[in-house]
């Protein structure tokens, strides 16, 4: 595994707000790799001292071994999408993604050609003479990506690019991210608090908490295996029950549950979470798998269903051939994935 891009014992404030702290994380070269966390948590501030936006207090970054902290912008081969886009309404398309190589002092036959060729990635090709303000939000967010690619990055970054676009924009714009990617071989680092945007795209995600890292991994690693209560929530919905394991087995209110793990527990407490896809409501079962149903909501291609389940919260999703609604009573069947297991101590707020 080479590593492309290094941060080492980073600390960054902002006047008396500590943002990063002793931080130290890497990334693959040729990999896109996903920031995720909450407004706040200092993932828009790693790529801003990665290009250059921001001064680090102390700490390096390298890149291929080599310390870039004091290089301007211009020399660090490092391109960026913002989230507002940060276009120029003054000038052209054409001129918008030239800007990046007229700083690099592009020769102005090159320039032509170079921007050419981006809008063509970009599938915006003869576009060069359009005025900013006559492209939609999609239109404008590509142009943004040409002037990024334009300038041939070794590293690409964007900062929450889809978040002004609405649903169908943004599941075309990630898609032809992603091609790019792949078909260029760059380095991405890309940053978001939407967790569906880091399952879609991303070879790795870091899941980031008050400018540290909480959890490293592939996005289904993330979401079937984590290893807090923050990345369990972040990655998707969860409910949560205290166990504990007697006998080699995971107890409920004093009920034996038929869950087993790969690896047997030690004798202890521990809170097992489940997935809403991760349950099934059967008719019949034991009176310890009996549950009340709190609220069924028909959401087109799946029922969404409170219960109620030894006297705790449980959320439950079922494809509408799995769910009989207004039955007298119900009752709880973990299925053999959809739940996982932490130690209690792991769980605390």
């Amino acid at each position: 595994m080479t590593q492309h891009i290094e941060l080492k014992q980073v600390y960054k404030a902002f006047g008396s707000t500590k943002v990063l702290q002793d931080f130290n994380l890497s990334f693959e070269k040729g990999k896109f790799t996903t920031l995720l966390g909450a407004s706040g948590c200092g993932k828009t501030t790693i790529l801003r001292l990665i290009a250059g936006l921001e001064d680090l207090d102390q700490g390096q970054i390298l890149c291929d071994g080599k310390d870039i902290s004091q290089l301007p912008p211009q020399q660090r081969g490092v391109g960026i999408v913002f989230q507002s886009y940060a276009l120029f309404p003054h000038l052209t398309v054409g001129e918008n993604v030239a800007f990046g190589l007229k700083m690099q002092e592009n020769h102005s036959s090159d320039i032509a050609k170079k921007v050419s060729q981006a809008l063509k990635m970009v599938e915006l090709e003869g576009f060069e003479h359009r005025r900013i303000e006559q492209l939609s939000g999609g239109q404008q967010q590509r142009v943004a990506l040409a002037r990024a690619l334009v300038i041939a990055p070794q590293i690409l970054l964007f900062d929450e690019p889809l978040s002004n676009l609405d649903t169908h924009l943004r599941r075309t714009m990630r898609e032809m991210i992603r091609h790019l990617q792949q078909k260029l071989g760059i380095t991405v680092l890309y940053v978001t608090h939407d967790q569906t945007e880091a399952f879609a795209i991303s070879d790795a995600v870091v899941v980031m908490n008050q400018g540290k890292v909480e959890q490293i991994g592939l996005p289904n690693t993330l979401y079937h295996h984590p290893t807090s209560r923050f990345t369990a929530n972040f990655m998707g919905e969860v409910s949560f029950f205290p166990v504990s394991v007697k006998n080699g087995n995971y107890v409920l209110a004093e009920n034996a549950l038929s869950i087993k793990s790969d690896v047997p527990p030690q004798e202890g407490n521990y809170v097992l979470g489940i997935r809403p896809e991760g349950v099934l409501l059967t008719l019949t079962g034991e009176p310890a798998e009996r549950c009340e149903v709190q609220s069924a909501i028909s959401m087109g291609s799946y029922w969404e269903i409170q219960v109620k389940w030894h006297g705790l919260p449980l959320l439950v999703h079922l494809n509408p051939n799995d769910y009989t609604p207004n039955q007298p009573e119900y009752f709880v069947k973990l299925r053999p994935i959809g739940w996982f297991v932490l130690a209690e101590d792991r769980l605390m707020p």
